[in-house]
C-alpha cells in the first residue's frame, strides 16, 4: 500500500497551528491510516489505495483540519479561467484518447517539496494509473511554455525532443528502445503506428505520455507556475486524478486555473470541482454501524470528514461529496465516513448473543506449521494477490503460456488471470522493495488455480509454498539447505534429481519430492535453484536470487 513521509513542520504550516506529536500519532489511525514509523522530526504513514487524496501532506492536512475542528464541511476552491486550451487529436482515439489539463499559479518549491511532489505523482501512477496504463501524469514548468497546447498522435521516426535527464534529442522510437523509462513502458504504446505527444503553440514538446516528460519543462526550486496534464484510457479516471492533484495544490495556497479541453465532438472545462450529491438513511447507518444515531449526529460526523451535510428529515441526510473523494461509490461508503467522523473509539464492542465453541479450521493447521518453519528459518511472510497478468506470470518468467483461468472483465490490465505459481508474486514484491536492505528472505503460502485437462470450465486448486532469497552471494547450496530444512522439520525425507526450468539457470535447478515416512499423509513436490539472470533483469533487480516452490498433495 502507498506510504508517504512528511515532516511535522510541513503539516503544521498547512494546518496553521502547532500540533503535539503524540496527539498526531494518536489521531492518524482514526482517519484510516497505519503509522509505519516516526521520530522527533517526521512521520511515515501508510494509507489504503482507496484514498488517493491522502497521498500528499496537503491531503492529510485537509482531513486533519476537520478532526481538529479548524475547518469543517466541504472545502471550497476558487477557480480562475486561464484563457488557454488544449486540443485533442482524433487520431489518439485508439491509442490514448483522453486528457484533462489545468494550470497552477504561485507555487513555492523547495528540494523537499520537489521530492514530495514526485512521490505523490508516482503513488498516483500506481494507485489510479495501474502503472501508467490507465492514467499517466505530467507536471511541467509553465514559465518556459506558451499556450494554447495540442495533444497529438505523431510519427515516431519524424518527431524528436530531449527527454528528461538527457542532453540530446531522441526520436520517439529511440526513446522506447534506448531510454530506461522508454524500455520500461514501451509496451503501453509500441503496438501503435503513432505515439502521443503534448506540444505548446511554439512546437515545444512537453512530454510523450505515458512514457516521459521533456527536459525543457523540468521542475526546479525556481519554478513558480505549472502546467499539469493527465492522460489515459479512461475519461473518468483521468478527470478524477486531475481533481486530486489540483485540490492538493490549492490546499498549499496555489491558484488553480481551468483550461478548455477541446475534443472533436465537444469542449470541456477542466478541472470540474462540482461536488456530487447523495442521500444517506440514518436508520441504515444505525444498522451498519451498530449504534443509535440521529440526523444531527450524522451531519456533524460527516462535516468532520470534510463533507457538507444537511438533515432533510429525521431519517434522511443530504450529503455533498468533495470532488477529490473518488472512493465514494455507494451509500455504505458514506456510512463508513459517518463512523470515521463519529470516531471509532466511541463505538463500543459487544459480545454476540450466541454461545459457541471454536477451533481453528483443520484445513489451515498444516499451513500454519509450514509458516512457523519458514519463520524459524529466518524468512518473512508476504501475501500477494491471486490475480496477476500474463506479462509477469509468463513472459517475464520466460515460461510458455498455458491454459489458465482468465478474468472476464478485469478492472485493470495487471489483473487479468488467476496465478498458477507464487514465484512471480515474490519477484514483484522484491522489485517494489529493492530500496530496502539486503539480504531479503521472503515466502508465501497460498492457493493457485489450474484448469482441469480437457475441460474449459472445471478448475483445480493447488496449495503451494514459495520462498526466495536475494543478496550478492545467493547460490544453489543455500536454497538446497533451505529446502532440506523445510522437509526435515515437516518430518519428511527428500529426493532430489536434476531438472530444467526456463526461470532458472540450467544446471542449477533441481526437482524435489518427499518420501512420506510420517503420519502427515502429504506429498510435497516441486523445484528449487538459482533464478535465471534474464528473469532477474526483467523484474529490474540487481542481485542474484534463489528460490524454491513446492506444492502439497494429500495422500488418500
Amino acid at each position: 500500500m502507498p506510504v508517504i513521509k512528511f515532516a511535522y513542520t510541513d503539516l503544521e504550516e498547512l494546518l496553521g497551528q502547532d500540533i503535539n506529536k503524540n496527539e498526531l500519532i494518536d489521531l492518524l489511525p482514526m482517519i484510516s491510516s497505519d503509522i509505519e514509523d516516526y521520530d522527533d522530526h517526521e512521520v511515515k504513514v501508510e494509507f489504503f489505495p482507496n484514498r488517493p487524496d491522502y497521498l500528499s501532506v496537503e491531503g492529510v492536512a485537509r482531513a486533519l483540519k476537520g478532526f481538529l475542528k479548524i475547518e469543517e464541511g466541504l472545502p471550497h476552491y476558487h477557480l480562475e479561467n486561464s484563457n488557454t486550451s488544449i486540443t485533442i487529436d482524433p487520431e489518439l482515439g485508439d491509442i490514448r484518447p483522453y486528457t484533462s489539463c489545468c494550470l497552477v499559479k504561485g507555487i513555492h518549491l523547495t528540494e523537499e517539496k520537489l521530492r514530495q511532489l514526485m512521490d505523490f505523482q508516482e503513488d498516483l501512477h500506481w494507485v489510479l494509473g495501474r502503472d501508467r496504463k490507465k492514467v499517466a501524469i505530467g507536471i511541467h514548468n509553465l514559465d518556459v511554455l506558451q499556450g494554447p497546447f495540442r495533444y497529438l498522435a505523431c510519427d515516431p521516426d519524424e518527431v524528436s525532443f530531449v527527454p528528461l535527464e538527457m542532453d540530446e534529442k531522441m526520436t520517439l522510437r529511440e526513446i522506447l528502445t534506448e531510454h530506461k523509462k522508454g524500455r520500461s513502458y514501451a509496451h503501453l504504446i509500441d503496438k501503435h503506428d503513432k505515439y502521443p505527444v503534448i506540444m505548446d503553440s511554439e512546437d515545444n514538446i512537453l512530454s510523450m505520455p505515458p512514457i516521459i516528460n521533456g527536459e525543457l519543462t523540468k521542475l526546479t526550486t525556481l519554478t513558480r507556475n505549472l502546467f499539469v496534464d493527465v492522460t489515459g484510457t479512461s475519461q473518468l479516471a483521468v478527470e478524477r486524478t486531475l481533481n486530486i492533484i489540483a485540490t492538493s495544490f490549492a490546499e498549499s495556497g496555489a491558484q488553480i486555473q481551468t483550461m478548455e479541453n477541446i475534443y472533436e465532438d465537444g469542449t470541456f472545462t477542466r478541472p470540474d470541482l462540482t461536488p456530487k450529491k447523495r442521500m444517506v438513511s440514518v436508520k441504515k447507518a444505525e444498522k451498519v454501524i451498530g449504534m443509535p444515531l440521529s440526523a444531527e449526529i450524522v451531519v456533524d460526523s460527516l462535516k468532520k470528514v470534510r463533507f457538507d451535510a444537511e438533515a432533510i428529515d429525521p431519517d434522511t441526510v443530504k450529503v455533498m461529496i468533495p470532488p477529490y473523494r473518488v472512493d465514494i461509490l455507494h451509500e455504505v461508503d458514506i456510512i463508513e465516513n459517518v463512523a470515521i467522523g463519529y470516531c471509532f473509539r466511541k463505538i463500543k464492542p459487544k459480545l454476540p448473543q450466541v454461545a459457541t465453541v471454536a477451533r481453528e479450521d483443520p484445513y489451515h493447521d498444516f499451513d500454519q506449521n509450514v509458516r512457523e518453519i519458514m519463520n524459524g528459518l529466518g524468512f518473512i511472510e508476504v501475501m500477494s494477490l491471486m490475480l496477476t497478468n500474463e506479462e509477469n506470470h509468463y513472459r517475464k518468467m520466460m515460461i510458455p503460456e498455458t491454459e489458465r483461468v482468465e478474468v472476464a472483465q478485469p478492472i485493470s490490465q495487471d489483473r487479468t488471470m488467476i496465478r498458477q505459481s507464487l514465484l512471480n508474486g515474490l519477484l514483484e514484491f522484491l522489485e517494489d522493495n529493492k530500496h530496502e536492505e539486503l539480504p531479503q528472505k521472503i515466502f508465501e503460502v497460498g492457493e493457485t488455480v489450474f484448469l482441469e485437462e480437457e475441460t474449459e470450465t472445471k478448475t483445480r486448486g493447488v496449495k503451494k509454498l514459495a520462498a526466495m532469497m536475494i543478496h550478492s552471494q545467493a547460490n544453489f547450496t543455500e536454497i538446497k539447505s533451505t529446502s532440506h530444512a523445510l522437509m526435515v522439520n515437516l518430518g519428511l525425507e527428500m529426493e532430489i534429481e536434476d531438472t530444467k526450468h526456463p526461470s532458472f539457470i540450467q544446471g542449477r535447478c533441481a526437482k524435489i519430492k518427499s518420501i512420506d515416512k510420517s503420519s502427515l499423509n502429504v506429498l510435497v513436490e516441486g523445484f528449487f535453484g538459482e533464478i535465471n539472470p534474464e528473469v532477474i533483469t526483467n523484474f529490474e533487480l540487481e542481485y542474484p536470487a534463489v528460490a524454491v516452490e513446492v506444492e502439497f498433495k494429500t495422500i488418500k
